[in-house]
């Protein structure tokens, strides 16, 4: 049986005609019919006979508590009441089943709208004619369709979602087609604003692999364009490092910041710690109580018991510590632990709900009042980020040659060393920064987050960083370093699982879990995006030292092509 939803029948000089047998529905031809509304049953506008009875509600119930108050003051029986009082009493009632029928009119009105879009399975009965409308000048043009992707079976649920009837983010759960809802709500989307989506591509995407993971009412997906700066050499192994970003010049001086560490004989790395926090706040009746939940989480004979409770919620998770603040009678409790491979969020938070659950025996007059108090803190520059660490704390360094900062780099060790003092940590520091002295981590790290598929909001801690540089060597060469406390990635879970994120992981050697040692491919990923960090803050400082920022920029930064009529 072939269920589709068909278009009302018109009739025209006395012949039936059903649009959706023969051919094309002819727009030009089939005059609109507007369906019925309770509202026009009524002599004034929805809006003002609602503004009466809201009025008459409030006006009557404030008139019948004065009475009464009146006649208790008196000591006269309240039964006993006069015609204005039964007047006003059936009014309050009126009003109040006018108000709770959620507006009256429009609760009835809902529901004849419904029932005539009630099935798409059904067909309609012959209509009565109706005069076709009047031109209209003034009449919007809308988008096209782009035909190929909508057929004719799903025109209707176009329509249906149009008029409200379908919900837009129900179309993967009733069709069971991802890519067809994508199309369906895209052609709905363009119709209802007027504006057209050409330029967003549709095909060529997988939608199965987001539904309920990465993103909710897909309409397409945007293009980023993917470079690779490297070869990076970094603790003695070679890494083509993708960068996915639409900023000219970005890839270039990463790439020659690698070829100058590359030529200097590498860099190393260390992680210094691999922490994952979550911050809860709860609140007792007094500060005396918020103190003793402190004194009790912080008690070292009480941790392993705590652990073992925080540790059910996976086999990577372990509890690392807990560091509590008070602020009056409330008290956020700061979990780290460790995450494996995972980034961890989700992890870390379902640990603190354990404990938060166990807490609750011997505290039972404890509030919860969220499982994030923002004394974790997550995507937001923080100073407890900067100073205790979140995701992976990392540090890396390199010794430039003097020939290599010459030649390759076209500056001189002085010049860089003045500069890195001047604008890195002095100007960071006039500027009032947090985690900012650096000339640019955050462009890099964007770019490494965004092509490997990491949250790319927690760009913002994970860009805390600290850029050194001196002479060494007698003052010949080049000592630069990045100090990274709060580098918060994953090699699974989240947007890592993706075809395009996954080749990226898989070309850097670091895709899904590590098997023979969880937790390292991440940890690995982390020291990679410190290390091309690194060269971009030894390219750029370069540049600005030797005058070529501008001139690198105007050229490889600026295009006098319109893209937007290449693009597809």
């Amino acid at each position: 049986m072939d269920l589709r939803h068909r278009a009302p029948p018109t009739v025209h000089d006395g012949a039936i005609h059903h649009p959706n047998r023969g051919g094309k529905r002819d727009s030009s031809s089939t005059p609109s019919v507007s369906s019925p509304k309770a509202s026009d049953a009524l002599p004034l506008p929805l809006y003002l006979t609602n503004a009466i009875f809201f009025t008459l509600f409030f006006s009557v119930a404030y008139f019948l508590l004065h009475r009464w108050r009146d006649k208790i003051r008196s000591h006269t029986p309240l039964h006993v009441v006069t015609l204005s009082e039964i007047a006003a009493i059936f009014s309050l009632i009126a009003s109040f089943i006018y108000l709770l029928g959620f507006f009256g009119i429009d609760f009835v009105q809902s529901f004849i709208t419904r029932a005539s879009h009630d099935a798409w399975d059904v067909d309609e009965a012959v209509s009565e004619p109706s005069p076709a409308p009047s031109p209209s000048p003034s009449i919007t043009k809308l988008p096209p369709v782009e035909c190929s992707l909508i057929s004719q079976d799903d025109e209707d649920i176009v329509c249906s979602v149009v008029d409200g009837v379908t919900p837009s983010y129900a179309l993967e759960s009733r069709l069971g087609d991802c890519r067809r809802a994508a199309a369906i709500r895209r052609a709905a989307l363009q119709r209802m604003t007027g504006r057209s989506l050409e330029g967003l591509p549709l095909e060529g995407f997988d939608y199965d692999s987001i539904l309920g993971q990465c993103c909710e009412m897909p309409v397409g997906y945007v293009q980023i364009p993917v470079g690779v700066a490297g070869p990076l050499l970094l603790d003695g192994f070679e890494y083509t490092v993708p960068m996915a970003t639409t900023e000219g010049c970005l890839v270039a001086s990463t790439n020659r910041g690698c070829k100058a560490i590359y030529a200097s004989g590498g860099a190393s790395s260390v992680v210094l710690r691999d922490c994952m926090s979550r911050a809860p706040v709860v609140r007792f009746s007094t500060a005396k109580r918020a103190a003793q939940l402190k004194f009790f989480l912080e008690d070292p004979l009480n941790f392993d018991t705590l652990a073992v409770v925080f540790n059910r919620s996976s086999r990577f998770a372990r509890l690392q510590g807990i560091q509590c603040a008070m602020a009056g009678k409330n008290v956020y409790l700061r979990f780290t632990c460790s995450t494996g491979d995972a980034m961890g969020m989700n992890m870390v938070s379902k640990g603190v709900q354990n404990v938060l659950d166990f807490l609750q025996t011997d505290f039972p007059d404890m509030d919860v009042i969220g499982i994030s108090g923002n004394y974790c803190s997550d995507k937001k520059p923080a100073a407890v980020n900067w100073i205790e660490g979140r995701g992976k704390s990392v540090v890396c360094e390199a010794i430039i040659k003097e020939e290599v900062v010459k030649k390759v780099l076209k500056t001189n060790v002085p010049a860089l060393v003045e500069l890195n003092m001047l604008k890195n940590l002095t100007g960071s520091a006039i500027a009032g920064a947090l985690g900012g002295f650096n000339a640019h981590a955050s462009n890099i790290v964007s770019a490494v987050f965004i092509a490997t598929g990491q949250d790319p909001a927690q760009n913002i801690e994970s860009s805390h960083c600290i850029t050194m540089m001196e002479a060494v060597n007698d003052g010949r060469d080049l000592h630069i370093s990045v100090t990274m406390p709060s580098i918060e990635v994953g090699t699974v879970g989240g947007g890592t699982q993706l075809a395009s994120q996954s080749a990226c992981l898989n070309l850097l050697g670091v895709k899904g879990a590590s098997k023979e040692s969880p937790g390292s491919n991440s940890r690995l990923l982390a020291a990679i995006v410190a290390g091309s960090v690194l060269a971009g803050e030894l390219s750029l400082m370069s540049a600005i030292a030797a005058g070529q920022l501008v001139n690198s920029h105007m050229k490889y930064n600026r295009s006098s092509k319109d893209v937007t009529k290449i693009s597809s």
